[in-house]
């Protein structure tokens, strides 16, 4: 197998395990936590579509998806391309409000769509780039992808698990 098939099959199972958490969930119950203080299904994929939204912008040298287009409105959020959800506290979780499930599905799956025509392109040698040299040891596009797609699948199974706590 070769390095774009591998990372084709692992960030194909992004959306599917997303999709999944938040199938036929309203408004309100994307935003329910199981108790105060903690993260919503909701604001999980939002947060993991965001990350993967923003890195692979920056791979890409490109805008990203949530500064244009209706993402943001949809979300009740402003297009701040540096609001991906890291250091969110609860506040900044309840402000996360998509409109439905299908929302987050639709972002998730646009950028998605320009996740893969990259990974497709990918040659090995490309993995082994520096792309932020912000870490010591610098970060790799490789050790980028990665991260990603980390980031990715357990915020996907932990929308599951929230789903499941709360009984949806």
């Amino acid at each position: 197998m070769d390095v774009s098939s591998l990372l084709l099959e692992l960030y194909g199972r992004i959306e599917p395990l997303a999709g999944e958490a938040v199938d036929g969930l309203d408004a309100e119950q994307l935003r329910r936590t199981p108790k105060p203080g903690a993260n919503s299904v909701g604001w999980l994929v939002w947060h993991l579509t965001r990350v993967q939204d923003h890195h692979v912008a920056e791979l890409l040298d490109a805008e990203q998806l949530w500064t244009r287009g209706e993402w943001a409105a949809r979300c009740g959020l402003e297009p701040d391309p540096a609001n991906t959800g890291y250091g969110h506290g609860p506040r900044d979780v309840e402000a996360v409000r998509p409109e439905s499930a299908e929302v987050l599905v639709g972002y998730l799956g646009e950028v998605s769509g320009r996740t893969r025509p990259m990974l497709e392109s990918l040659s090995p040698a490309a993995l082994d780039d520096v792309v932020d040299r912000r870490w010591d040891p610098p970060v790799t596009r490789g050790v980028r992808l990665v991260s990603i797609a980390d980031d990715c699948l357990q915020h996907a199974g932990q929308a599951s698990y929230v789903r499941g706590l709360l009984g949806l």
